[in-house]
């Protein structure tokens, strides 16, 4: 049986490459790789998204909810695979207020059910960021999979 371990923040930032106020994760209180984690977020009253979400009586926005769990997820898949991940993302020219941001995202290739995508935001025609994502998507039910050569 495994033992369970525990990170600091410096352990987590060394792993996830998200920084205040994105970084949503403070504390891992336990993992075993391969099987589970459980981490610790300390909700503060002056998070950013308190002021507009509600004035009257500040709540967590549940999105803001499921990127905490994304981010727990993904530590306890670089925990498990024991690696420190390699995040291919470069920055060309900064995004500011009025530009109008293009998003893509284009399949490269898929191997034991994780996907491989490369990505690119563009502003007026330009390139300002592109990074290399890997996801894991469950599509067993769905008609894609076959298209992609994934097995149902």
């Amino acid at each position: 049986m495994n033992e369970a371990s525990q990170l600091d923040i410096n352990a987590i930032m060394l792993r996830l490459p998200h920084r205040y106020p994105f970084l949503l994760i403070d504390r891992v209180l336990e993992y075993v790789p391969g099987q589970r984690i459980r981490a610790l977020k300390n909700v503060t009253f002056n998070e950013p998204y308190f002021t507009g979400h509600f004035p009257h009586r500040p709540l967590m926005p549940g999105v803001m909810i499921i990127e905490a769990l994304a981010q727990a997820a993904g530590l306890l898949a670089f925990l498990s695979a024991d690696e420190i991940p390699d995040n291919k993302a470069r920055f060309r020219k900064p995004v500011e207020p009025g530009d109008q941001l293009i998003l893509q995202a284009q399949f490269e290739r898929s191997f034991k059910g994780i996907w491989r995508l490369a990505t690119v935001a563009e502003v007026a025609g330009e390139e300002v960021a592109h990074a290399q994502m890997m996801i894991a998507p469950d599509l067993k039910s769905a008609p894609v999979a076959q298209s992609l050569g994934e097995e149902p």
